[in-house]
């Protein structure tokens, strides 16, 4: 059941198993800036790591942005 508030699950989000839309969620509100699941969903197709339920553990996925703007991707 989620938060009435901004849709947080009670025990709060788990960083190592996000769905698209918690992780846009929480990276809007870390960043300052909006984050739109479609983004994030658009870079799972292009081959982040996801965990085997489909969930993103955020430090990979954060790892795998770094390494993609290291290629100049």
């Amino acid at each position: 059941m989620a938060d009435d508030r901004d849709g947080t699950p009670p025990g709060g989000l788990n960083p190592n198993a996000l769905t698209p839309a918690d992780a846009a969620r929480l990276l809007s509100k870390a960043g300052g800036k909006t984050v739109l699941a479609d983004l994030i969903e658009a870079d799972l197709a292009d081959g982040a790591p996801t965990n085997a339920d489909g969930t993103i553990n955020l430090v990979h996925y954060a790892a795998w942005l770094v390494q993609g703007m290291a290629r100049g991707d």
